[in-house]
């Protein structure tokens, strides 16, 4: 949520670039779903949530979440560069993967080594950090450059005051049609299905229980945690579905919300083939997730 500011901020400014003002460009398709994909340091929602239904090592799930949400990124970015056929292969972006899976890699070494409240002090250290470093670059880049910084702010104010009047609708929908699809049992219906189905296959199952949080995930974050929670309560904190749906919530990022708000914003109508690009990516998440429960978990 605290990125959303400089996520529509972004779209804007790659809106003014975009020759077409209702369909999405390729820079906001790759935007869009890089940011979809949902690179997460630290699962620290995650982690609370399992803190606090008393797991008995809420942070067993970090290392399949970091890895999780690196594969989905990586997924999006491919999937997007092969529809818009870009060279991977050049030594910038080879360079910049390199960089960020180093860091990613020195991360989960470091944060494997603390407990609990270990990585809860780390990850708010690292957020409040991260937070004043951008404020102390926008003030010191606006001196740089001879801004009025408190102008700036009141109309950035403005213009987020009417950014949010325009996006009240998409995110309206969203929030309608997830209710219906909770109250109308449809979620039910649907793991009752993939529970016999694979039951019939002689597969073990237990992956399906988890599966709720990963299906409502794309549409609504409040959702999926309410759905995380409702699987902890109902099979236990340290249960295999659990951990599962755990790793699910702290992963991916809600595909038709970011959708909704950010085409939104600036009034894309065409997405082209971004939510297909974003579900696939999903889908890849999923996959990785659950063999990473099982290898993780049994």
């Amino acid at each position: 949520n605290a990125a959303t500011p400089f996520g529509l901020k972004a779209m804007a400014s790659l809106q003014e670039i975009n020759p077409s003002k209702d369909v999405a460009s390729n820079p906001q398709i790759m935007f869009l779903c890089l940011h979809a994909a949902g690179l997460n340091l630290i699962p620290v929602s995650v982690i609370a949530v399992r803190a606090a239904q008393n797991a008995s090592d809420p942070t067993d799930v970090f290392i399949p979440c970091m890895i999780v949400t690196f594969v989905g990124t990586l997924a999006a970015m491919i999937i997007v560069s092969l529809r818009q056929k870009i060279n991977l292969f050049q030594p910038i972006i080879l360079g910049w993967i390199a960089g960020i899976s180093l860091i990613i890699a020195s991360l989960v070494l470091y944060v494997v080594t603390l407990n609990a409240a270990g990585i809860q002090s780390f990850s708010s250290m690292l957020s409040n950090g991260l937070i004043l470093l951008v404020f102390l670059l926008i003030v010191l880049g606006g001196l740089y450059k001879k801004i009025d910084i408190f102008s700036a702010f009141i109309d950035g104010a403005k213009n987020g005051f009417d950014t949010a009047i325009r996006i009240i609708p998409y995110i309206l929908g969203i929030l309608v049609a997830v209710s219906m699809l909770r109250t109308s049992g449809t979620f039910d219906a649907v793991i009752t299905g993939m529970k016999q189905f694979f039951a019939v296959l002689g597969a073990d199952t237990r992956f399906v229980d988890g599966l709720p949080t990963a299906l409502i995930r794309p549409l609504s974050g409040g959702a999926a945690r309410g759905m995380m929670v409702s699987t902890m309560t109902t099979f236990g904190p340290d249960s295999f579905a659990s951990r599962l749906s755990g790793i699910f919530q702290g992963a991916a990022d809600t595909t038709f919300y970011v959708v909704a708000v950010y085409f939104g914003s600036v009034g894309i109508k065409n997405t082209r083939y971004s939510i297909g690009t974003m579900l696939l990516a999903d889908l890849v998440c999923v996959i990785t997730a659950i063999f990473l429960c099982y290898l993780f978990f049994g």
